[in-house]
């Protein structure tokens, strides 16, 4: 029986027990391991053949270079060094023979906003008018040129601290706070992170679209509906889900931003975009046919996205999806 290691730091969240039970469903022996955990002991001058190995890995009792394969959920948050430790230990189990998905290359690539939207526009994918600048004049010019932008952070998630710059004032996504003036905001961003992160404000009829992909193909896909009075539509910022049948086009740019990525599963949000007399962001928009094709722009990459919103609105469960990939890729 293949030991199948899933890492994880919540033992209570969806995704992380789906996987769980999928594994064991195809007659795998998971070992559930946190990798905040993990230890590594290097041996020094007593590796090669017939000696010891270069490197033992644990995580608490688990021998990490005995696994089959190893899924990751969740690497876990954390200071700089320990998190760049446990990516270490990643590629270095990857090195050991020891397959790893996703792989650590691809979540870090997903997980840098700047480097992904990079990527996906090297390989000719669209995304917002994107800018990255490290000063605050810069910044400002970038903001007067797009009229209406955003400003994310590199390696944000779950939609927060994202700011958007709106006739010269500030709000940010999940702060109760009124207006930011623009100026002293972007210095103090800028002092706190060295660089600035800037899209172009994509008009879209309050939604965007979450679409699972894994192993190449689009497996289905959410709307997520901003919260009332909100811009963002994160479903931890308050936004609600519904049922999306990706367009032809949507399907192929979700599909080819996962390749572009390198991920074996991925969430891919999709902004759709109005454009022309339709412009309107209030519009209530009842059902996908009655839309004309708009002008769809990919917002970013999850590399360890969860499944809970698309189980919940298709009953599509993608941790099954995951778990087959592995098992054919073993």
């Amino acid at each position: 029986m293949k030991k199948i290691g899933i890492a994880i730091t919540d033992p209570e969240d969806w995704t992380a027990r789906a996987l769980i039970s999928a594994a064991r469903g195809k007659g795998f022996s998971p070992s559930v391991l946190d990798l905040r955990k993990a230890e590594v002991r290097i041996n020094s001058g007593n590796s090669g053949p017939g000696t010891l190995p270069a490197a033992l890995f644990k995580a608490g009792e688990i021998l990490l270079s005995d696994l089959d394969a190893l899924i990751i959920r969740d690497v876990g948050a954390g200071a700089y060094e320990g998190v760049s430790f446990r990516f270490d230990i990643l590629r270095e189990l990857e090195a050991e023979g020891v397959p790893v998905i996703n792989s650590p290359e691809a979540i870090q690539s997903a997980a840098n906003k700047y480097h992904a939207s990079y990527l996906l526009a090297r390989a000719g994918l669209p995304v917002p008018d994107t800018v990255a600048v490290q000063n605050t004049e810069a910044a400002l010019k970038v903001i007067s040129r797009f009229g209406d932008a955003v400003i994310k952070p590199v390696f944000g998630y779950k939609g927060k601290d994202i700011a958007r710059v709106k006739e010269w004032e500030i709000q940010f996504s999940d702060r109760k706070t009124g207006p930011l003036p623009v100026e002293e905001t972007i210095q103090k961003l800028l002092e706190e992170k060295g660089m600035l992160y800037i899209q172009e404000f994509i008009e879209n009829p309050g939604r965007d679209i979450r679409a699972f992909v894994v192993g190449g193909t689009a497996i289905g896909a959410i709307y997520r509906k901003a919260a009332a009075g909100s811009w963002v539509n994160n479903l931890s910022q308050g936004g609600s889900s519904d049922r999306c049948i990706l367009t032809d086009k949507q399907k192929e740019i979700a599909e080819k931003a996962s390749l572009a990525i390198g991920t074996a599963f991925a969430g891919i949000d999709i902004i759709e975009g109005l454009e022309g007399p339709n412009k309107n962001t209030n519009s209530k928009v009842k059902d996908q046919s009655s839309e004309k094709e708009q002008n769809p722009r990919i917002l970013e990459v999850n590399g360890t996205p969860s499944g809970k919103g698309i189980f919940d609105a298709w009953g599509i469960n993608p941790a099954d999806y995951i778990v087959e990939y592995l098992e054919n890729f073993l």
